[in-house]
């Protein structure tokens, strides 16, 4: 998501900013939880399939929220050029990472997803420096340098070294996908939609990409596919509905109040807590096992991930 692009910050009066907070911290709880509800919906259908009815009903909601919001007409009355640009970023950050994620998640556990997911601010850092000469301080490269280590000593049950031997299987290669998608979308939000708010390209890019979910699941899929996801157990539907509206709709929707009060950089530190509630709730819904390798490779991304967001606050 290419939040650079949020309205600035608008200020909340002091009794209102204990409820802002409040918000922030559900965001960071309900986006946390995706992993475990994607780990559920995983199980219950093939992976495009459940891609693309997570975004149909996702776009339903995020659609009903602009009409209401009186902003669905200037939106679809968007160029055709702005369109096509959404459409290029849509297919990475929605189609493309709506595929890894759910086909990853089929062959690791959700905690383990979630960490590896901490890469994603440093390798948009990087690129944001080699692409666009972006300044890289001393607590950014900190930040970067313990967020990739931490990832690594966690993926690779304590023996990072392993990582070079081809240690990473399947699922971690489709996560890492995960990383790379969503890094190349947030750098072509940058550079192509420039100008938009945010919740429109959330709601565009989501609506788009669910289509080209719908079409890639109808081609690889087929109609088995759609046979077994209508007669997926109530659990797999409860996990799909809880992404689709709580983990993107509400949360989007939190966000985006978060940062309407606080500006960008004071939301996204919240962004720093959800691997960590990702590994919690996963281990207490799902019974996932947290090694002392994960445990300790997740504290020392996450805090790097928030030696970025500092390093990135004291530029600004």
């Amino acid at each position: 998501m290419n939040l650079s692009s949020s309205p600035p910050a608008t200020p909340a009066r002091p009794q209102a900013l204990w409820r802002v907070h409040l918000q922030l911290l559900l965001m960071a709880v309900l986006w946390g939880a995706t992993w475990s509800w994607g780990r559920v919906l995983a199980g219950s259908m093939p992976p495009l399939t459940a891609a693309a009815w997570r975004c149909v009903v996702a776009s339903a909601a995020l659609l009903w929220w602009m009409r209401r919001a009186g902003r669905l007409r200037a939106m679809l009355a968007l160029p055709g050029r702005q369109w096509v640009r959404l459409a290029a970023a849509a297919a990475l950050g929605v189609f493309g990472y709506a595929a890894c994620f759910m086909s990853g998640l089929r062959l690791i556990p959700a905690s383990r997803a979630a960490v590896i997911t901490t890469l994603t601010p440093a390798l948009t850092l990087l690129c944001g420096a080699l692409l666009f000469g972006e300044r890289l301080n001393g607590l950014i490269a900190l930040g970067m340098a313990l967020a990739v280590g931490g990832a690594a000593f966690a993926i690779s049950h304590g023996q990072p070294l392993q990582l070079l031997d081809g240690g990473l299987g399947r699922g971690e290669w489709l996560i890492l996908g995960c990383v790379v998608l969503w890094a190349g979308y947030t750098l072509a939000g940058r550079a192509v939609l420039t100008g938009m708010d945010a919740y429109t390209t959330a709601t565009a890019t989501t609506a788009l990409g669910g289509l080209m979910l719908l079409a890639a699941s109808l081609a690889v899929d087929g109609v088995a596919g759609w046979r077994t996801a209508w007669h997926a157990p109530a659990q797999g539907w409860a996990a799909l509905l809880a992404l689709a509206l709580l983990g993107t709709a509400v949360a989007y929707s939190l966000y985006f109040g978060g940062v309407k009060a606080l500006g960008a950089g004071g939301a996204a530190a919240y962004l720093t807590l959800v691997p960590v509630f990702g590994m919690g709730l996963a281990a207490l819904w799902l019974g996932e096992p947290v090694h002392i390798s994960l445990a300790t490779g997740g504290a020392v991304a996450v805090l790097g991930m928030a030696l970025m967001h500092w390093g990135r606050r004291q530029d600004h």
